[in-house]
């Protein structure tokens, strides 16, 4: 049996914020009825983390959950721990109408660091207010970033996660080190 790699294998950039692919994370998307106390309950139990609200996150480590439209959940969890957890969301859910699907092989992750100038690397691919009080730790968007979808939150003020699909990891890790070259600072967000 292979072993499973992330896509672009940790793969990482310093520039004036620094680009890293974090490697294996689990992700399940979860659709249903989100008023549903059961799958509020269910979501919670397979992360730790309570249910956000429309357009924000809740992540601890590589646990959370992400709100994705006003019928779908990302959740987060261990790269390992995903079958248990989509065994226990499948148990917890069974007289729910709802689909739990392992995505986790089909999806890369990023985190982008290095201080406020985060802000101003997103602002120039995706098409968000990034201004502080517009949008922050938290918050959560799902988005166009130049030419391919992606969805993205802030843990701190001082970072960025971003989802993509697998496909195009390499085009986003290209598209965020141009973002983030030396000397590519505007200084209108940071």
């Amino acid at each position: 049996m292979s072993e499973a790699v992330s896509a672009l294998q940790g793969a990482s950039y310093d520039g004036i914020a620094q680009v890293r692919e974090i490697g294996l994370q689990g992700m399940i998307t979860l659709r249903g009825d989100l008023g549903n106390t059961a799958l509020k309950k269910a979501a919670a139990a397979a992360t730790g983390q309570d249910m956000p609200g429309q357009r924000k996150a809740n992540v601890k480590d590589d646990s959370g959950i992400a709100w994705m439209s006003p019928d779908e959940l990302l959740i987060l969890v261990p790269y390992d721990a995903v079958d248990a957890r989509l065994e226990a969301l499948g148990k917890a859910l069974a007289k729910q109408h709802h689909m739990a699907v392992n995505v986790s092989d089909a999806r890369a992750v990023f985190e982008l660091s290095g201080g406020p100038v985060v802000r101003e690397v997103i602002a120039k691919l995706c098409p968000v207010d990034m201004a502080v009080g517009a949008f922050g730790a938290g918050d959560f968007r799902r988005t166009r970033m130049a030419q391919v979808p992606a969805a993205f939150w802030m843990p701190d003020e001082n970072s960025v996660r971003i989802v993509c699909f697998r496909s195009v990891a390499q085009y986003v890790f290209d598209l965020l080190k141009g973002a983030a070259a030396p000397g590519s600072a505007v200084g209108y967000l940071a």
